[in-house]
């Protein structure tokens, strides 16, 4: 895309059209194009820059804090919450993981599906409804993690159903974790927190 001859432009077919062949609101519209893009990556630079800088000074207090205790906090620090004095603003950090499963969770299936073969209560045509909703995948083939983590909420009294959530709990893999800081204010303590919003659709 690079080494254009000077007096020419690529199109979006990659041949090389001279600039006096192309319409003048053609060139315009590039011109205006090009310029607003390179605004806009100036303008992530420094919330980058922005967001670095809060989570830093985050952090810092929240490791000051600790050490009022004598305590040093290793790891990724999230889902803290600081307040001012008065109470009208907050800032949150939080850490959101993405999860995946191993063969493992296989194996739980396999355990359930023995639980429901064998009980006799009534209930088992539910918990299969339940259980093949928690198991179906999406598109891409994946399960959705939070009807797999909702089955481990259920006590069955059930020794393969133990076995089977335990097999889900160690078949869990964080494959990665964002880390997100925001912020609120309200007018007084009766009032609804409103967030400060940094994301340029919202404004």
């Amino acid at each position: 895309m690079n080494n254009v001859p000077e007096g020419y432009k690529r199109d979006a077919k990659g041949n090389l059209v001279a600039m006096d062949n192309i319409a003048p609101l053609d060139l315009i519209r590039d011109e205006v194009v090009i310029g607003l893009i390179k605004l806009a990556e100036e303008q992530q630079d420094e919330l980058r820059d922005f967001k670095l800088s809060m989570m830093t000074a985050f952090n810092d207090f929240v490791e000051l804090s600790a050490q009022e205790y004598n305590t040093k906090l290793g790891g990724k620090k999230g889902n803290i919450t600081l307040h001012n004095f008065d109470g009208t603003m907050r800032i949150q950090l939080a850490v959101s993981e993405q999860l995946r499963f191993d063969e493992r969770l296989q194996v739980a299936k396999q355990l359930i599906d023995e639980c429901i073969h064998d009980w006799s209560d009534g209930a088992n045509d539910r918990i299969r409804t339940l259980v093949e909703h928690a198991f179906q995948v999406d598109s891409e083939g994946k399960v959705s993690t939070a009807r797999i983590m909702g089955l481990r909420k259920l006590d069955m009294d059930d020794t393969r159903w133990d076995k089977a959530m335990k097999a889900i709990a160690d078949s869990i893999q964080v494959t990665d974790s964002k880390s997100y800081i925001r912020f609120y204010k309200r007018r007084d303590l009766d009032s609804a927190w409103e967030p400060i919003s940094l994301d340029i659709a919202a404004l």
